[in-house]
C-alpha cells in the first residue's frame, strides 16, 4: 500500500475510509516458481496472481492461484521423493562401496552401467528441484541450501559418471540417490509445514456473500457481487451477511460486527446508518444504498494490510539456509583448494580429484537437511497434543524472545459471548429462577443482544419460558407485558431513574456490566447483569507472563468503559479502547519500533493484520479461520495459559535447533580438513566410505536428537 504511511496518521472511521487505489490485482506471481529460494520458509503471498482486481464476492482469483501453486509443489516434491525412494533402494543393493562396508558380494553383469543408469534417474528427475534452486539463488547472488545440495549431488554425479567410463576412482552414486532422497523429505516436510499461510486471503473473501439482492422497482434480482455498483439499493435479509458497505435506507435491525470491529455486543442500525460489508444481519429485513464494493470496501482494507504485513514478514532467512551458505563458501573454497594443493604436491590429476570430490561430498551433510525440519515436524506433533498448533515453522524460534503480549479483549481474554452474569433478587418472594423464567416471557422474540443473553441462560438451565400477552416497547427504556397475570416489565436504569425508583447499591458491581432491572406489579424485583465474561484462565496467565517479565497489553474495539474494567480488573500493563484493525497494526508498529518483540493475540478478521505483522501471531482456536489462517500459532483451547507452554516450547525448541545444527554441520570441522588429507603426512586421509560413514552418524544423532524433544515437551 503506497499511501499507507499517509494513512497512519489519520483517524479514519471505518466507514469513510482513505481507501487505497493500487490495483494490487497485477501481482507477480513469478516469485512462487523456486521451490526454495533463500525467504521459502515464509512465502511472499502478497506477491500472488490475484486474477481480477475486484475482491468482492467469491473470488477464486484472490490468492487462489498462489495456495494451488503451493499446494501442487508439495504434491511435487512428494512424488519426487518416492520415485528417487524406490531407486535408491537398488543403488544402495548393487553399490559395491556397500557391499565392501557390509561384507558381501552380489554384482550383475554391467553392474557399473545399471547403477550409472537408475542415479541418472535420480539425478535429473530427484535432484530436478534442486537444480532448478541452485540457478534461481546464482541468478540472486544469494547461494544458500540450494547450492550447497546442488553442488554435492552434481559432483557426486559427474565424477560417479566419470568412474563409469574410464576415470579411475570409486563411484558415490549411492551418496548421491541418499543424498536427494533426504534433501526431497526434508523440504517436503518443511513445505506441508507453512501449506496455510496462503489461505488467509481467500478465507477473508469467503466472509462476503456469493450474491446480492438487488432492489430494482417492485423487483428483486439475484446478481453476483462483482456485478454490484456504487449506488444500487440491495436487500439484506434476517441473518445474511451485508454483500457491501453501504447506508441503510429501510429498516433497522441488530448487526453482528464483532469479526470486523472486535465490538461484542451486535449493534443496533437505523436508517441512514452505515453498515460495513461482510457483518452479519439480525432479525429484520434492511434496504441499503451502497457506498463501496470491491477494493475500496473495509473488508479489502483488511486484506490489503494483511497482505502488506505478510510480505514484510518474509524477508527473514531460516537458520539452515544461514549455514548453508557459509558451508557452500567453505565447501568451494576447501574443495578446489584441495585439488589444487595435491596437483602442486605433484600427485596426479586423478587422485586430486578424489580428494576434492569426497570433500565436496562430505560438505553437504544430510543432517543438514533434516535438522530444522524434523525438530519442527516433532515439536508441531506433540504441542498439538498440548493445545498448541503450529503453522509458522521459525514460530517457536521467535517465541522465546516475546517481550510484549498484545491481547484482543473479545473472544481472546474474554468469552465473547454477551451472557448473564448475575441474576439478583430483591424481594424474597421471587427467586433468581423465578425473576428469569418471568422476564424471558418478554425477550423470546426480540434480537437484541440482552434478550438473547438472557434466553440462552433460561435453556442453559432448562427453564420452560411462559408465553406473554399484550406485549410492548417502552421506546428507549425496555419492554413490557402481561405473563401469567402479572405485569412484567424489563428496562434500562433510565427508566428506573424517570419514575423515581431507587437503584440497589450492589446493581453495579463492574463497570463492564451491562444491568437491566425486572418490574412485576411495578415494584422492582430483581435485576440481571450480562457481559462478555472474563475467561477464567486469563488472569492465572497474567501472572505467569509478568513473572517472566512479558508485558501484558490490551487492544479492543469495545468502549473505553468496558476496556479500562478488564484491564483493571486483570492486572494489565495497559490498554488500547475503540481501536480499528488499521490501528491494532499502528499500536504493534509502535511497540516494535520501541524495542519490543510483540506477540499479538487474538480471533477476529479486526485482528487479522495485527496478527500478520506482529513478530509472533497468536489466534484463539475459537475464533475464526481467518485469524486462526493469518496467524503463525493458533491455541486449540483458547486457552490463554497456553501461550505460557507455547514460550517454554519455544525455548526448548530453539535449542534442539541449535544443537541439531552444531551436530549436522559439526563434523564438517573433522571430516573436511581429513578428507582434504591434512594428516597424508600421518599415513591418514579419510576415504569415501569412513566419510560417508561420518555423515550417516550425524543424521542419525540428528535424527534421535530431535526425537527427545518429544520427552522434553511431554512433560511440560
Amino acid at each position: 500500500m503506497d499511501n499507507h504511511e499517509e494513512q497512519k496518521n489519520k483517524k479514519m472511521d471505518h466507514s469513510k475510509m482513505n481507501h487505497d487505489k493500487d490495483d494490487h490485482s497485477k501481482m507477480d506471481h513469478s516469485k512462487m516458481e523456486d521451490p526454495k529460494s533463500d525467504d521459502h520458509s515464509k512465502m511472499d503471498h502478497s506477491k500472488m496472481d490475484h486474477g481480477s482486481g475486484d475482491h468482492s464476492g467469491h473470488n477464486p482469483g484472490h490468492g487462489q492461484m498462489g495456495h494451488d501453486h503451493h499446494k501442487m509443489m508439495i504434491a511435487d516434491f512428494r512424488k519426487r521423493f518416492w520415485v528417487t525412494l524406490v531407486l535408491t533402494i537398488p543403488i544402495l543393493f548393487f553399490s559395491p562401496m556397500i557391499q565392501e562396508f557390509f561384507g558381501y558380494e552380489f554384482l550383475l553383469p554391467g553392474n557399473p552401467y545399471i547403477l550409472f543408469a537408475l542415479s541418472t534417474i535420480v539425478y535429473f528427475y530427484g535432484g530436478w528441484p534442486f537444480l532448478k534452486g541452485f540457478w534461481s539463488e546464482v541468478k540472486k547472488g544469494a547461494p544458500g541450501m540450494m547450492t550447497l545440495i546442488s553442488m554435492a549431488i552434481s559432483v557426486a554425479y559427474f565424477y560417479s559418471t566419470a568412474t563409469v567410463f574410464g576415470l579411475r576412482g570409486e563411484d558415490f552414486f549411492w551418496e548421491l540417490s541418499t543424498l536427494i532422497a533426504i534433501m526431497l523429505l526434508g523440504h517436503w516436510i518443511e513445505m506441508k509445514s507453512v501449506l496455510g499461510a496462503s489461505k488467509a486471503l481467500q478465507l477473508l473473501v469467503s466472509m462476503m456473500p456469493a450474491e446480492a439482492h438487488r432492489v430494482k422497482g417492485d423487483t428483486i434480482e439475484d446478481i453476483p457481487l462483482e456485478d454490484l455498483l456504487k449506488d444500487d439499493v440491495i436487500l439484506v435479509k434476517p441473518g445474511e451477511k451485508v454483500p457491501a458497505d453501504g447506508i441503510i435506507v429501510d429498516g433497522s435491525s441488530y448487526l453482528n460486527e464483532s469479526m470486523l470491529t472486535g465490538e461484542s455486543k451486535p449493534v443496533k442500525k437505523d436508517e441512514n446508518d452505515k453498515v460495513i460489508g461482510g457483518s452479519v444481519n439480525g432479525n429484520s429485513t434492511l434496504k441499503v444504498k451502497v457506498e463501496h464494493t470491491g477494493k475500496d470496501s473495509y473488508l479489502n482494507k483488511v486484506i490489503t494490510m494483511v497482505e502488506e504485513a505478510q510480505k514484510t514478514k518474509s524477508k527473514m532467512q531460516n537458520l539452515s539456509d544461514r549455514a548453508a551458505k557459509w558451508l557452500t563458501y567453505i565447501a568451494l573454497a576447501i574443495g578446489f583448494g584441495t585439488l589444487a594443493v595435491w596437483l602442486i604436491l605433484g600427485f596426479p590429476f586423478v587422485y586430486a580429484l578424489e580428494r576434492m570430490v569426497t570433500v565436496m561430498v562430505i560438505a553437504c551433510p544430510h543432517a543438514l537437511g533434516l535438522a530444522i525440519p524434523l525438530v519442527v515436524a516433532i515439536s508441531t506433533a506433540v504441542s498439538a497434543q498440548n493445545g498448541l498448533l503450529i503453522r509458522n515453522r521459525t514460530a517457536f524460534e521467535e517465541s522465546r524472545k516475546i517481550s510484549a503480549l498484545l491481547f484482543d479483549k473479545t473472544g481472546t481474554l474474554t468469552k465473547g459471548d454477551f451472557g448473564v452474569t448475575r441474576v439478583e433478587s430483591v424481594k424474597q418472594e421471587y427467586s433468581t429462577e423465578e425473576i428469569l423464567r418471568l422476564s424471558s416471557a418478554l425477550e423470546q422474540s426480540s434480537e437484541h443482544p440482552i434478550a438473547v443473553g438472557i434466553i440462552k441462560k433460561v435453556k442453559e438451565d432448562n427453564i420452560t419460558i411462559p408465553k406473554p400477552k399484550n406485549f410492548n416497547a417502552i421506546t428507549g427504556k425496555g419492554v413490557e407485558a402481561n405473563v401469567e397475570g402479572k405485569q412484567v416489565k424489563v428496562v434500562s436504569p433510565g427508566y428506573l431513574r424517570d419514575e423515581k425508583i431507587a437503584i440497589p447499591e450492589d446493581a453495579y458491581s463492574d463497570a463492564a456490566e451491562t444491568v437491566v432491572f425486572v418490574l412485576i406489579d411495578g415494584k422492582l424485583v430483581g435485576y440481571i447483569a450480562l457481559a462478555d465474561e472474563i475467561r477464567p484462565e486469563s488472569a492465572e496467565a497474567i501472572k505467569i507472563f509478568k513473572k517472566n517479565n512479558i508485558k501484558v497489553l490490551m487492544a479492543t474495539g469495545d468502549n473505553e468503559k468496558t476496556a479500562k474494567a478488564v484491564s483493571d480488573k486483570l492486572g494489565l500493563d495497559g490498554y488500547y479502547a475503540e481501536v480499528l484493525p488499521h490501528q491494532k497494526v499502528e499500536i504493534v508498529k509502535e511497540l516494535e519500533s520501541k524495542g519490543e518483540f510483540v506477540a499479538m493475540t487474538g480471533d477476529g478478521v479486526n485482528d487479522a493484520p495485527a496478527l500478520a505483522q506482529a513478530n509472533v501471531g497468536i489466534a484463539v482456536g475459537s475464533g475464526t479461520d481467518v485469524a486462526a489462517e493469518t496467524a503463525d500459532i493458533i491455541l486449540v483451547n483458547s486457552n490463554p495459559q497456553d501461550i505460557a507452554n507455547l514460550i517454554l516450547f519455544g525455548k526448548a525448541t530453539y535449542n534442539k535447533m541449535i544443537q541439531n545444527l552444531i551436530w549436522a554441520t559439526g563434523y564438517n570441522v573433522v571430516a573436511i580438513p581429513l578428507a582434504a588429507g591434512v594428516l597424508y603426512s600421518s599415513g591418514f586421509v579419510l576415504g569415501p566410505a569412513v566419510g560417508a560413514v561420518f555423515m550417516s552418524l550425524s543424521t542419525i544423532i540428528v535424527a534421535i536428537n530431535a526425537q527427545l524433544l518429544k520427552r522434553k515437551i511431554g512433560k511440560k
